[in-house]
C-alpha cells in the first residue's frame, strides 16, 4: 500500500485557491514544507510591507491590512450569557462562552462543501487558564467550583462567523453555536470505538456517554 506524504493529502484537500482564500498556505508551508529541493527559492504567495522591529505593547500589521478582535475570552458562541469583568461568571456561564488563551483554529466554509471565504464555521481551542483572572479571589481558596469552571475553559469554540462590509463578526444566535469542553459528551468511531477507555466497556454505536 502507498502511503501518502501530509503535502499530498493537504494538496489533495485544498486547492491553491481555496488554501490562499482560507489563509491556510503560509501555516501549512512552515509545518510540512514545501517539498521543493534545498537551495531553491519560492515566489511569494502574499506581499506585503515588512514590519520594522518594535518594543512596543501593540500589534502591528503591514500598511493596507487591518487587525480586528473577533471572538474575546467570554464572548457568548451563541445567545448565551455575557461576559462580567469581575469574574463571577459561574462554571455553567463559562461552558457557554469562549475559553481562555485561543490557540490553533481553523475555518469550516458555509454551506457545507462550499469555498466560500465569508461565511462560516470558526473552531478555535482553548489552549490553558490563568487562574489569577478566571476566578473570584484568583487561585485563593481553590473550591470545586474553581476547578469546574476551569474545565469548562479549556476546550473547543465553533461560532459561526461572517464577513460584511469589510469586517467579521460572529453570528448570534446561531444554530451551529457551541462548545466542547472536559465534560463535553464525546463518540468516538473508527478503530479506537472498540478500545476500552478508563477501565470502562466501549461505548455502543450510537451512545453517548458523558467521562465523568
Amino acid at each position: 500500500m502507498t502511503r501518502e506524504t501530509l503535502d499530498q493529502v493537504i494538496g489533495r484537500r485544498f486547492s491553491r485557491r481555496a488554501v490562499l482564500k482560507g489563509s491556510l498556505a503560509v501555516a501549512a508551508t512552515a509545518f510540512v514544507g514545501t517539498g521543493r529541493p534545498a537551495g531553491t527559492v519560492a515566489a511569494p504567495l502574499v506581499g506585503f510591507s515588512q514590519v520594522p522591529v518594535s518594543r512596543q505593547d501593540a500589534l502591528v500589521v503591514p500598511p493596507g491590512y487591518v487587525a480586528q478582535v473577533v471572538y474575546s475570552w467570554g464572548d457568548p458562541v451563541s445567545a448565551g450569557p455575557k461576559f462580567r469583568n469581575d469574574a463571577s461568571n459561574s462554571a455553567a456561564d463559562q461552558a457557554l462562552q469562549a475559553g481562555m488563551h485561543h490557540d490553533g483554529m481553523h475555518f469550516f466554509p458555509l454551506p457545507k462543501g462550499s469555498d466560500s471565504s465569508s461565511h462560516g464555521l470558526l473552531a478555535v481551542n482553548h489552549e490553558y487558564t490563568d487562574d489569577g483572572l478566571l476566578h473570584e479571589g484568583g487561585m485563593d481558596s481553590w473550591t470545586a467550583q474553581k476547578v469546574a469552571k476551569a474545565k469548562a475553559a479549556h476546550g473547543v469554540s465553533v461560532v459561526e462567523v461572517r464577513l460584511e462590509a469589510g469586517r467579521w463578526s460572529v453570528v448570534r444566535p446561531s444554530r451551529y453555536g457551541r462548545r466542547i469542553t472536559g465534560d463535553t459528551p464525546i463518540f468516538f468511531s473508527g478503530p479506537v470505538a472498540a478500545t476500552p477507555c478508563c477501565g470502562r466497556r466501549p461505548t455502543p454505536p450510537g451512545a453517548w456517554r458523558s467521562a465523568r
